[in-house]
């Protein structure tokens, strides 16, 4: 990466968290899982964490995963999101997810999850090499309502994009969302330039859940991290982020 480059993302980095900051959302970013499970485990009415986070199902550390957390003015957390480098240089996305499933099955969504396989997408045959895959993104469903509306889930996944970017250059990144929060275009919220339909079939062929699968290559992350970033619109309705929290969660 060059000289203007890095000089590039830093500044949109500044720019992110003086944005995010303005809200009142303080960001922390670490490549420690077990404390990040701490993190995790303290935050009331959320499911668990998902195994491919998780250090004692995973391993994890600073060669393959960093994640970004967000605290309000009480230190309380109200954001999470989290990245793992995954090596598919010898294999697709498909096959990574016929092997791995149970990292990605949301719990007690099937009968037998090790008779459940992700289908549908075109796209897991051609995601393939160093692949960066972004889950467990959360705000609370109060508190946040104005500040996400008014752009801070965009801000948040170009933080993360910006820092993956900066620390793998990937060849795709992806992530998996509920079909309810891509109907209603969560991947462009996300910033991500495809979105496809993906089902998990179960013992008896049966649907058991739907998650779509959002994605980008090289190029559209590039693409992505050349455009300015965006303020955030404020008014006298947006609400603080020192307000309660009531989780919501997304796949992952």
């Amino acid at each position: 990466m060059s000289a203007r480059s890095i000089f590039g993302m830093i500044m949109n980095v500044s720019r992110i968290i003086q944005e995010l900051e303005s809200l009142g959302m303080r960001i922390e970013v670490g490549d420690d899982f077990s404390l990040y499970r701490y993190y995790r485990n303290s935050c009331s009415g959320r499911g668990g964490l998902y195994p491919i986070f998780d250090t004692a199902s995973s391993f994890i550390d600073e060669t393959n995963g960093f994640w970004i957390c967000g605290f309000n003015d009480d230190d309380e957390l109200v954001h999470t999101q989290a990245v793992r480098l995954l090596d598919l240089t010898k294999m697709s996305l498909g096959k990574h997810l016929d092997i791995h499933r149970h990292k990605y099955i949301t719990p007690d969504t099937t009968p037998d999850p090790d008779l459940t396989f992700y289908q549908g997408p075109e796209a897991l045959k051609m995601v393939t090499g160093k692949v960066g895959y972004c889950g467990d993104f959360w705000l609370p469903s109060r508190g946040l309502g104005g500040p996400r509306s008014q752009g801070a889930t965009g801000l948040l996944s170009r933080l993360l994009f910006e820092v993956l970017q900066r620390t793998w250059q990937p060849d795709f990144v992806f992530a998996l969302v509920p079909k309810q929060l891509a109907a209603k275009g969560a991947h462009l919220r996300y910033g991500y330039s495809h979105c496809e339909p993906g089902r998990w079939i179960g013992p008896d062929r049966q649907v058991t859940d739907e998650d779509y699968l959002i994605w980008m290559n090289a190029n559209d992350i590039n693409n992505i991290l050349a455009r300015d970033v965006r303020s955030l619109c404020r008014t006298d309705q947006v609400s603080s982020v020192h307000m309660s929290v009531t989780s919501i969660n997304s796949t992952g």
